[in-house]
């Protein structure tokens, strides 16, 4: 038990380390500070609709696959749900947690802050979601889980798309802010269904590549934040101080 916990403490190290760099990015601006804090509990409270939409969405599929789907193939009807019930749900939430953050708004975001306060939301998001994930996992499955950091790299997909809509006003890169990350998120969860491998077992490579994906996208958030610095289109602000971000 003991174990299981310290396991579980050192799993959320690198989360929290990404938020207390992400919020000392600016450490003389209270109000960029206090935009990360928002974005954190934005990202804490997000999980509890998550409850509802993902139930709601969880009925609706068994009333399908009893009617509309009935026959279908169980792995067609895998798919359905972890696209839609788990995916699509969790990345939908996340994105009104970010407008929520950006609607509240007498600071004048630039493109590197709408990233960072995604990340930071979806940092939260993840450390909750991970919470019930370690009842009964192994210390490996914690570790991974913790070193990876989907919702940490989706957060960072979502957040560099959104940026960039608000940025070029092309709303097309909004998107871009759900689907992306909405489909990466799927086949990561259909990759690790039982019901794909059992079709076969190498299968598992999908999965794995996929966390090899999250580490990449890791990587990129941490390049994307130090080459920001040098790049004006990625500090000028996207609105003058006092206005709302224009949606």
């Amino acid at each position: 038990m003991l174990l299981s916990i310290l396991f579980f403490i050192l799993s959320i190290i690198p989360s929290i380390l990404i938020f207390i760099l992400l919020r000392n990015r600016q450490k003389d601006n209270i109000l960029y500070r206090k935009k990360c804090n928002l974005s954190f509990i934005s990202g804490l409270v997000s999980v509890l609709p998550i409850l509802l939409v993902s139930g709601i969405l969880y009925l609706l599929s068994a009333v399908m696959k009893f009617t509309l789907l009935n026959g279908v193939n169980i792995l067609v009807y895998r798919a359905i749900y972890t696209f839609i019930v788990l995916a699509l749900a969790e990345e939908l939430m996340k994105y009104l947690a970010l407008r929520f953050v950006l609607k509240r708004n007498p600071y004048a975001c630039s493109w590197a802050d709408v990233v960072a306060f995604m990340v930071i939301v979806g940092t939260a998001f993840g450390l909750i979601e991970d919470v019930p994930y370690a009842v009964g996992a192994s210390p490996v499955i914690m570790l991974v889980r913790g070193f990876t950091m989907g919702h940490v790299g989706y957060g960072f997909i979502m957040g560099w798309f959104y940026g960039k809509r608000l940025y070029t006003g092309k709303k097309r890169y909004g998107a871009f802010a759900v689907l992306v990350p909405w489909l990466i998120h799927g086949l990561y969860d259909f990759s690790l269904s039982s019901e794909l491998l059992s079709l076969n077992d190498n299968f598992a490579f999908l999965g794995v590549s996929l966390a090899l994906l999250d580490i990449v996208l890791l990587i990129l958030m941490i390049r994307f934040f130090i080459r920001s610095k040098k790049r004006e289109r990625y500090q000028q602000p996207l609105t003058a101080p006092g206005q709302q971000t224009e949606q």
